[in-house]
Order: C-alpha cells, then structure tokens, then sequence
C-alpha cells in the first residue's frame, strides 16, 4: 500500500532549493559572484514560496505541525531502531531538522543581503548599513553557510540511516507516494503557491534585467 504524502509543490520547492543551494556554493567557490547572486534571488523567491505554503498549503506541508513537544522528539529517538513504518508526513526529528534548514537559508539569504566580497560584489543593501555592520553581517554569511553544510550532512546521513531499515525517503520526495504508510493526507491544489512563486519569479527576472536597461 502506497500513500500520497507531499504535494507537487513540497517536493518543487525540496529539489529546487537542493540545485541552488549547489549553485550558490559553486559560485562563490569559483568567485562566479553575478551567478552567485543570481542563485540567491532564485533561492529567495522559492523560499518565499515554500513558507507561504506552509501557512496555507497541504496538510503535510504546514509549518505548524513540526513544532513538537520536546518529549515527542526523545520518545522518537529512543524507540527509532525498532520502528518501521514511515511517518504520515514528518517525523518529530526531522521536523525540527526542517524548521532549522528553513531558519539557516533565511538568515544565509538576509546576511547576503548586506554582504561584500571586498572586490566588486555587494548585497542590494550594503549601502543601508555602516561598514562595520555589514563587515559583521559579511563574516556571519560565511560562518552560517558551515552550518549549512553541517544539517546537509545530518540530513543526508538521516536518508542513508533510515534506507538501511527499508524505509525509502529519495522516492517519497520525487513521487509524492510513501510505501508503506497509512492514513490519508489533506493535499490542496498547488496553484496559488505556483502563482506566488511565478510573481516572485518575475520579480526576481525584472531586478535583473532592470539595471541592463
């Protein structure tokens, strides 16, 4: 038995911020700063997106919901080794694992805002700021893209855990349908978050073009 757990925008927006999060990465390692920033206005626009749907999208792509007691989260670690079930949406531990990539992308995306590379690259809003501000923000931006890496790496370790107790998440995340789950989901048609995210997309486009002109 096969179950629809996320929607087709949870899973656009999962591997749509997955290609520019590598695509910021690269950028700035090969100093591909207009790429970079490109990558981040595109990273902000599906960002925007996927916590707007978390508001009002389908059930199992509200924020709400990841916000566990602490004692859910304990209870679920101690008994993970004999459960075998996939969860009708996320776990009490991922959940939380969710909420802090989604808090590490917005504050890696409102410090480059105010970043400088020092050479020919600012933020939009490195003006707005004094110098040592944004020497400040600069310095954070780097720092918090290494735990960025580090809940990349948790997570990533968390897939390959859970494959070795059968448990398939890669599949889930590119169909929508969980093997092995019971319940039904509430999904909801994913045309208004598409909308906001072609407006955020437009907008993005048009910030990018309007200097050319």
């Amino acid at each position: 038995m096969k179950t629809q757990v996320w929607d087709r925008v949870v899973r656009l927006s999962h591997w749509s911020l997955v290609v520019l999060v590598v695509g910021c990465w690269l950028s700035a390692e090969l100093g591909a700063m207009e790429w970079h920033q490109t990558c981040a206005y595109l990273l902000l626009a599906v960002l925007v997106t996927r916590l707007s749907w978390g508001l009002f999208g389908s059930e199992t792509a509200r924020l709400r919901p990841l916000f566990r007691p602490p004692g859910a989260v304990v209870q679920y670690v101690r008994q993970w080794r004999s459960q075998r079930q996939p969860e009708l949406g996320h776990n009490p531990a991922g959940g939380y694992m969710v909420l802090l990539m989604f808090a590490l992308l917005s504050l890696q995306l409102i410090t480059g805002l105010f970043a400088s590379d020092d050479i020919l690259t600012e933020g939009p809003l490195y003006g707005a700021i004094s110098a040592e501000a944004a020497a400040s923000l600069t310095s954070l931006h780097h720092l918090n893209f290494t735990w960025i890496k580090v809940a990349i790496g948790c997570h990533l370790l968390a897939i390959i855990l859970y494959r070795c107790k059968g448990i398939r998440l890669v599949p889930a995340m590119l169909t929508g349908y969980h093997q092995g789950v019971e319940g039904q989901v509430l999904l909801r048609q994913a045309w208004p978050a598409l909308l906001l995210l072609g407006g955020m997309l437009a907008a993005v486009l048009w910030g990018l073009i309007l200097p050319l002109w």
